[in-house]
């Protein structure tokens, strides 16, 4: 029996190189020779501590993080962000500014309004989020700016930063180690692990140490940054299979050539994918062209009717991943770091099948007329 190579272009968990894969394996029966599998060790011993040493340097050397900064390894996803990030910063005399570009901005801000006031400072919701809110004003006095860069259900990406006084939080999940940005920028970046990074279980957080001097109110310890900061990440048991499966990513990431090199990938892996949307008579793009995703690409089919039957053509060809998320419908492929182009050929070469056999059909149909 035929084995058919499988193209996954799911949102999340994310694709993973198959080095990793192989040597994430292989620790699960047996880390580093030690006769322990990685998910029975201790995480305060030396092995693990070397582990987790490796991955802060890691993220430090990738993202070209300055000094000043702390490099969190927490739990419970970037949802619990929403609300850890308002419980520490957003006091009671100020406002919280956030931008509204989709459903996990939808999601912060709702989480913030527990904690204080919140001002909407522009939305992209009257087009259904399809594109970026731009020349909106940040409020000088908010006690931080909150946006998601990426946004991976709609299918836009923010590519440049609005200048600001206040504090910057950006929610990068979708597209960090993606791109190449400049972290002094920001004051806090959170980020879940399961895109672009390793297997869910994990959030990485890099924060501005004088960020944290400014939390004001009692906050409990499972929330409060400093306590993770002062213990190393360390202060309950870590997520260790998903620190250490981000180690291993990310030193696949180095040896690719770092960030640059990724970020050179995906632009051409993007720009393959939307040239065939935008060529092929039978699909659509949703995002507005000029704030288009590189990670995660959002398209439909003229006729609906043919969803499914895309789908099924796909997947006999081995793309799985491809269908939009529930709220959307459609079509979704998500180009993340590990995902080789040769994989968006095949997606783009279904299309094209797609397409011909299509034609075929309508023109059979128009013959016996």
């Amino acid at each position: 029996m035929t084995t058919i190579i499988k193209h996954n272009f799911g949102a999340g968990p994310c694709i993973l190189p198959a080095k990793v894969l192989d040597q994430a394996a292989d620790a699960v029966r047996n880390f580093n020779g030690i006769g322990l599998s990685i998910l029975e060790i201790s995480h305060r011993t030396p092995e693990f501590e070397a582990v987790m040493k490796e991955t802060e340097d890691l993220v430090k050397e990738l993202l070209e993080v300055p000094d000043g900064y702390s490099i969190l390894f927490l739990q419970g996803g970037a949802s619990t962000q929403f609300s850890m990030l308002a419980m520490n910063f957003l006091h009671q005399d100020k406002k919280a500014a956030y931008l509204d570009c989709g459903y996990f901005s939808q999601k912060a801000i709702k989480e913030a309004l527990l904690f204080g006031e919140v001002d909407i400072v522009a939305s992209s919701k009257d087009k259904g989020y399809n594109y970026i809110p731009l020349g909106y004003e940040i409020p000088e006095d908010a006690a931080y700016f909150h946006y998601t860069s990426n946004n991976t259900i709609e299918g836009t990406e923010m590519f440049s930063f609005p200048p600001t006084s206040v504090p910057v939080i950006c929610d990068m999940s979708s597209d960090i180690f993606s791109r190449r940005v400049n972290v002094a920028d920001f004051d806090l970046i959170y980020a879940g692990a399961q895109k672009n990074m390793g297997p869910a279980g994990m959030t990485l957080v890099v924060v501005k140490d004088s960020l944290l001097e400014k939390i004001q109110r009692q906050v409990p310890s499972m929330s409060d940054y400093r306590i993770y900061r002062d213990n190393g990440s360390l202060f309950n048991t870590p997520p260790v299979f998903s620190i250490y499966v981000a180690m291993l990513n990310l030193r696949w990431l180095k040896e690719k050539g770092g960030v640059a090199q990724i970020e050179t990938e995906n632009i051409a892996k993007a720009i393959l994918l939307y040239q065939e949307i935008d060529r092929n008579p039978l699909f659509y793009g949703l995002a507005d062209p000029d704030h288009r995703s590189r990670m995660n690409v959002t398209f439909k089919m003229k006729n609906p009717a043919l969803e499914q039957e895309f789908l099924d053509f796909a997947a006999a060809r081995g793309v799985v991943g491809v269908k939009g998320y529930r709220s959307v419908g459609g079509f979704r492929a998500s180009l993340y770091n590990a995902l080789p182009i040769s994989s968006v050929e095949v997606l783009v070469n279904c299309m094209n099948d797609f397409e011909k056999e299509n034609k075929e059909v309508e023109l059979a149909k128009s013959e016996s007329v």
